[in-house]
């Protein structure tokens, strides 16, 4: 196996796992809620506009994982780039504007850790296909 092909690997296991982790978070959500006093009233109302934009974006990285061994891998890649990156500052930006980052550490943490992820994820998929497939973009 060349490097390519390894880097290639990790890429799509990172894909797959994202969006398994996307679709476990909205069961965890819908089974156990998140409605907790430590939490603003509005929170879960603002939590609840996300399901449909997270099932876009889960659909786009099961695409590109389905289609990893063609060119559509590119195109469903690029797709969810921008889609991780936009719900990543939209949800960092709720949470930076409304104080949610320092209502528990645990909370806190996963918190920026799910919107750091996002974020820099999104964009280091953009950069990998710029690098990796520069005659494509």
């Amino acid at each position: 196996m060349n490097q390519k092909s390894m880097k290639n690997g990790t890429i799509y296991s990172l894909q797959l796992g994202t969006a398994i982790g996307i679709i476990l978070f909205w069961i965890s959500f819908f089974v156990f809620g998140f409605d907790h006093t430590i939490y603003p009233s509005y929170y879960t109302k603002f939590e609840h506009s996300f399901p449909i934009p997270d099932a876009f974006l889960c659909s786009m990285l099961f695409m590109a994982f389905y289609k990893r061994k063609t060119n559509y891998w590119l195109f469903y890649t690029l797709i969810a780039s921008g889609a991780m990156i936009f719900l990543g500052l939209c949800d960092a930006s709720f949470n930076i504007l409304n104080g949610i980052y320092f209502v528990g550490i645990v909370d806190g943490f996963l918190n920026v850790f799910i919107n750091i992820w996002c974020i820099l994820f999104g964009i280091f998929q953009i950069r990998y296909c710029h690098l990796n497939y520069p005659k494509n973009l």
